[in-house]
C-alpha cells in the first residue's frame, strides 16, 4: 500500500473514533435525561444502560433516581442496580 493509502486510512480510523466517542457523549447524556422523564417505558430503558456502567457519577444518580421514582417496580429496579453498582465498586 502506498503512503497516501496509509494516510487515508488512518484519517479514516481516527474521524470514526471521533464520531463513536461523539455518538456515545450524547447516547449518555439522553439516558441520563431520560431517567427522570414522565414515560416509565423510557425510565425502564434508561436504567438498563445506566446500569451498564458502573461509576461513582452513575451510583450518585441512581440514588437520587431511587428516591424520585414514585412507581415501585422500577424503584426496586434502580435499588438493586444500585446495591451491584456499589458493589463492584468497592
Amino acid at each position: 500500500m502506498s503512503r497516501v493509502a496509509w494516510k487515508a486510512v488512518g484519517a479514516g480510523f481516527l474521524g470514526g473514533v471521533v464520531v463513536g466517542l461523539i455518538v456515545w457523549t450524547q447516547q449518555t447524556h439522553r439516558d441520563r435525561h431520560n431517567l427522570f422523564s414522565e414515560q416509565p417505558w423510557r425510565r425502564l430503558a434508561a436504567l438498563g444502560h445506566v446500569g451498564g456502567t458502573a461509576s461513582a457519577q452513575n451510583v450518585w444518580l441512581l440514588r437520587d433516581y431511587v428516591a424520585w421514582e414514585k412507581k415501585p417496580g422500577l424503584r426496586r429496579r434502580g435499588e438493586r442496580l444500585l446495591r451491584q453498582m456499589e458493589q463492584s465498586l468497592v
